[in-house]
């Protein structure tokens, strides 16, 4: 198994934790960095595990569903009121099971994870994602093997 990673930095995003009794309770934002890492058993024609400029697709995403937008755990206790604002074009809202670094990185792998299957026709796949929401705090994602 050979691995490549590809990195996109300095993705302006916000995201709150509704129920945290800190600061983190209230909307707030970030830059952050994903890191994708991508194995596969054999190359490609190129010699590559994948081809980093065929990874528009990823970009594209970043850039339409969270670019100057906003995670939102989809149990927040003010949903209707930020689901309005979202309607009403104020705010960019993707919606996931849980709004921490944590479960942000397991939303977007899982997100990405089909995305990279299809574009290499199955030959790639993704094996972890990394997030990191500023300079000291970051969250791995990477599925379990069948026990």
């Amino acid at each position: 198994m050979i691995t490549c990673s590809k990195t996109y930095r300095d993705i302006p995003l916000s995201h709150r934790q509704p129920f945290h009794e800190g600061r983190c309770a209230r909307l707030h934002g970030h830059s952050w960095a994903i890191t994708l890492t991508f194995e596969a058993s054999e190359l490609d024609e190129n010699g590559f595990v994948i081809d980093f400029g065929e990874l528009h697709f990823i970009e594209d995403w970043i850039d339409e569903n969270l670019d100057h937008g906003m995670i939102l755990s989809q149990n927040d206790p003010r949903e209707k009121e930020l689901k309005e604002l979202n309607e009403s074009g104020l705010l960019k809202v993707t919606w996931v099971e849980s709004a921490s670094c944590e479960g942000i990185a397991r939303f977007l792998f899982d997100t990405f994870a089909p995305m990279v299957s299809a574009q290499s026709a199955g030959r790639a796949r993704l094996r972890s994602l990394h997030l990191e929401e500023d300079s000291r705090n970051s969250a791995t994602y990477q599925p379990g093997t069948p026990g």
